[in-house]
Parts: C-alpha cells; structure tokens; sequence
C-alpha cells in the first residue's frame, strides 16, 4: 500500500478526466483542487464524495465510509483500496470534427446527384463530473478532446449527415450557394446535439460548421457550376448597362438644363429676345438664298422680320420696303410673331394670344403687318383700313 502526503492534478488543459497514480493513500493525506477542477474519490470502486476548489485532508471526517472503522491495525494506514479522479471543468474549444463520409442528395435548383461533406469546431465542458466518470470513462485513466470526440463520433455523424441533406431540401439551398447558410446549419445541428451529450455530463457551448466539402474536379459538378456562375454574371452585366444608362440619361437632361439656362442668360446680358432672335436666324437664311426662284422666300422671312416691331425693322434699308411693294401675297398669308415671348399670332390680332401684350403699330397694318412708308387712309398692301 502506497502514502501519497499531497494529491493533486498533474495532468494538462486539453485532458477532461484524468486519474492520479498514487492510490491506497492514508486518511492524512492531503488533497488539492484548482479552481475550475473537482476531484472524486473512489472506495473499493465506488464514487463516495466529490470535492470542491481548496485543500481537502483526507480522513474519516470528509470519506464517509471511513466512518465505520473504528480500530486499524495496521498502524494507521487504511486497508481499503482507495482512487481519486480529477474533472477538468473548463470550456475547451477548438474540438475538431468532420464526416467520416460524404451527404447524397439531390441538388435542389438543377436537380443532379451530388455528395458533401461537412467539417467543424465545437466547444465543449463537464457539466456532471459523477455521470461522466461512472457512465462513459469507467476505469480508462485518461479522458482527453480525442477519446471524447471519439465516443460521439456516431451521434455527430448522425446528427449532422441528417440535418444538412433534410435542410438543404426543405430549403432548397442551392450547392453554390451554401456557404451562406453556414451559420443557420451550425445552430440547428447544435440544437439536435444537445441532449445526447448531456446525457453523458457533458456540455456542448458551441458547435460550428466552418467547411462544406464540395465535389470539386467531378465534370457533372463543374457544368453546373459553370452554368450557375456564368448566369450570375449575365444578370450582373445587365444590372450594370441598365444603371448606366440611367446615369447617361439624367447628364444628358442636366446638360439641356444647363444649355438652356445659359442662352437665356445670354438673351438677357445682349438684350434681345426670342421674336428677335429668329429673325435674325431668317434673316441670315434669306441671304443665303440664290435665284428669282428664291426671292418670294425671301420676301416672306423679311415680312416675318417687319412684324418683330422696330428693333429689326430699323436694320432693313429702303430697298427691302421696295420690294416688299413689288411682292404679290395674297392677304393674311404673312405670319406674324409675338415681339414679347415669340408666339405666332392670329392674323389681325391687336393682342398676343399667349401673353396679352399689344401687338398693333400706327405705322404698322394690323392686317397683313406692313409697314407704312408714308401717311394714308388704307393700307397699300391688302387695302385694309389702316388705324389713325
């Protein structure tokens, strides 16, 4: 029988169970417990007390069957077969796993045969060191990540095969773009997981599924892939004209704006307006006209520009009122314009139609808008009665 003076956990942060070599101590020994740690001890192979953080003396006041012996003959040294387990009680993450095979199922957008795997983390924690040690780790002498992960192995490849394809179906995630649906997969695996492992003691924290192994190289894998991203592109291309056409479309509307409030600041600094401005533009026409052909053209663009009211008409010479005379029109075939906002007027009209300003002249017919070169009675152009 061996005397051990101090117990305590010489094992390291990766090992959930681990048991002391020292057995068959005396009742005066010492045993110690770190925080996040519990200690069992074991009488004859039976789980008789659980310690706590702190130092702990081993005798017949804390092993309860020790109570019972009264005399040792041995010399103080008990004849009874005597064990302590240390629980490791902290949260150890970063526990690897993966499937040992690959998920069938049927890719729900196109509809083929495909085969996946799935790999991940978790972390896990003693909840109740007694059902641990009794119900999964008996006389082994160490518990670690690998042995433990190694007893659920089956209930995670279960779990986790099962889940992924019914998941996939029921929510038609396609296979190129399951990577987005990690995070839902990993929080209803842990769900499922849960209750098997704390069956044993154990707590599962967190469980993660990081990696979906695809059946990347397999050639019916790869045409749909091909086909899926190609159609992703062509949507992307098509987003993409379509916002540039509408950024084309509000410049070019900005740029008429912009035209066009800068030729009515350029009317207002030189000081003509609209009536003026188009006569001019005639005016600039009919020079360019060549031939007798011609001439009646002419003749009609200076009309137009005798009824703008003064600006333009005190420009044309002599010579154009003379040919206005020798010009045959019938009446009320001249068009006549607006000298204020350059609305074609109604024949005869005194006052612009679109804005109300006043459009007769006492030296202009309000008929056939010409312009007198001398007093009279009538108008010597349409014979109408000329206002005194």
């Amino acid at each position: 029988m061996s005397i051990a003076d101090i117990v305590k956990y010489e094992g390291d942060n990766s090992t959930f169970i681990w048991k002391h070599p020292c057995e068959d101590f005396n009742t005066t020994t010492q045993l110690i417990v770190h925080e996040s740690q519990e200690a069992i001890f074991f009488m004859n192979g039976q789980a008789l007390d659980l310690f706590g953080p702190g130092r702990h003396t081993l005798e017949t006041q804390n092993i309860p069957l020790l109570r019972k012996v009264i005399n040792i003959p041995t010399s103080g040294k008990t004849p009874f077969h005597c064990e302590v387990y240390f629980i490791n009680k902290t949260e150890q993450m970063a526990i690897k796993w993966g499937t040992d095979s690959k998920v069938q199922y049927v890719e729900p957008t196109y509809k083929f045969p495909l085969s996946i795997g799935a790999s991940g983390e978790m972390a896990l924690s003693v909840d109740d060191s007694r059902k641990l040690l009794v119900k999964l780790v008996g006389t082994e002498r160490i518990l670690d990540r690998n042995q433990l992960t190694t007893f659920f192995r089956a209930f995670l490849m279960t779990r986790v095969k099962t889940y992924i394809a019914q998941e996939m179906k029921a929510s038609a995630i396609n296979i190129f773009e399951i990577d987005e649906s990690l995070e839902v997969f990993s929080k209803g695996i842990q769900s499922r997981l849960l209750g098997d492992f704390e069956e044993y003691g154990v707590t599962l924290n967190r469980f993660f599924v990081t990696t979906i192994v695809k059946p990347d190289g397999d050639p019916q894998y790869e045409k749909f892939k091909e086909l899926h991203f190609r159609q992703y592109a062509d949507i992307t291309e098509a987003k993409l004209k379509q916002q540039t056409d509408v950024i084309y479309a509000q410049t070019e509307a900005q740029k008429t704006v912009i035209e066009s409030q800068a030729l009515a600041q350029k009317r207002a600094t030189e000081g003509y307006t609209y009536q003026q401005e188009r006569g001019f533009n005639v005016a600039e026409h009919a020079a360019q006209n060549e031939g007798v052909g011609e001439f009646t053209n002419m003749g009609i663009g200076l009309g137009v520009m005798s009824g703008i009211g003064g600006t333009v008409g005190g420009m044309i010479s002599g010579s154009t009122n003379d040919a206005f005379v020798s010009i045959v029109t019938q009446p009320n075939t001249v068009n006549i314009f607006c000298d204020n906002c350059g609305t074609k007027l109604t024949p005869g009209a005194a006052f612009c139609d679109e804005c109300g300003t006043p459009q007769s002249s006492p030296d202009t017919c309000i008929n056939c808008g010409f312009k007198f070169i001398k007093p009279g009675k009538f108008c010597p152009k349409c014979g109408s009665k000329r206002e005194s």
